[in-house]
């Protein structure tokens, strides 16, 4: 009896040693693998309605209305400038860049810049970004949180055609500092020949770009960079950075950059500038914010946009 046991054994062995059990090779995509620059490429932005709530104020070149729409499900707030007369007119897109939420206000880095846009016919669209203004709330994790700024700024520039002012066939980007990162990673994830004018642009590899700035934070970074240690054990940080892809930007760029910059070191837009071919400036004297060359920056701003969108 013992050996018709053990034959019967090696029997069934024999048979799923020739015919192994079938498994599966559907691979499972990890939460954030969604978000890499590939991934963000193949990805469809369907358009959201843009809707203007009541004016908070009007003079006699432009009219400045809040506005929301909603990305990936959740409402997200901004601030729009739109110049006086019938239109339509064409746009520009404004990311800002990195305010403390506790004393962030709509409109909060974009609100000069995009009067003086207005005034030369250009509509302003300025999003606050989840968890600013009256945005719904971000996601928990702090890297989706990041790179959901992307989707939240691909939604917007979908939804432009949604406004019958607006002229969806001449848009254009202008980005400051974070919002430079944000808009470069945006051109290559599109890909197209978008006009766009960057002031100190966040233009390092990331996470490097990231790190760079932790010693503000009251903890100097320590919990970020333990957060990074746990998403660098699951994810290739490489498919995350805008530096591996900046040769799918095909648009016109300008780009401004203070010599008494703090915050962006001049040589990151000195390279990037390069790379780019972009029309570059620079101001003697001039901080983080163009203080010390702003008349001239925004000047240069609007004849590049009227160039390229009139």
């Amino acid at each position: 009896m013992r050996w018709v046991i053990i034959i019967g054994l090696l029997v069934i062995g024999a048979g799923l040693y020739i015919f192994p059990r079938p498994h599966s090779s559907q691979v499972i995509e990890k939460p954030l693998e969604k978000y890499t620059i590939k991934n963000l490429t193949l990805r469809t932005y369907t358009p959201s309605q843009i809707v203007f709530d009541q004016p908070l104020a009007t003079t006699s070149a432009y009219t400045v209305f809040p506005f929301h729409y909603i990305s990936d499900g959740k409402k997200v707030t901004g601030l729009a400038h739109v110049p006086s007369g019938i239109g339509p007119f064409s746009v520009i897109v404004q990311f800002r860049g990195y305010v403390d939420r506790e004393k962030y206000t709509s409109g909060e880095g974009t609100r000069r810049s995009a009067e003086v846009f207005a005034r030369n016919g250009f509509i302003s669209l300025a999003p606050d970004f989840l968890g600013y203004g009256n945005s719904d709330m971000p996601p928990d994790d702090v890297f989706e949180e990041r790179f959901q700024t992307y989707t939240t700024a691909l939604t917007l520039l979908a939804s432009v055609k949604t406004l019958p002012v607006a002229d969806a066939s001449k848009l254009g980007i202008w980005g400051h500092s974070n919002g430079g990162q944000i808009a470069l990673t945006v051109l290559e994830i599109l890909g197209t020949p978008i006009p766009t004018t960057l002031w100190a642009p966040v233009s390092k590899p990331f996470p490097y770009s990231i790190l760079y700035y932790t010693d503000e934070a009251e903890d100097h970074g320590k919990l970020l960079r333990k957060k990074l240690a746990t998403f660098e054990q699951e994810y290739d940080v490489d498919f995350y950075s805008l530096t591996n892809y900046l040769d799918r930007i095909a648009g016109p760029i300008q780009i401004h950059q203070g010599t008494a910059d703090t915050a962006v070191p001049a040589t990151w837009s000195d390279t990037l500038a390069k790379i780019v071919h972009a029309n570059y400036f620079t101001y003697r004297g001039a901080d983080h914010n163009m203080l010390g060359g702003w008349n001239s920056v925004v000047a240069r701003d609007v004849e590049f946009f009227k160039k390229y969108l009139r």
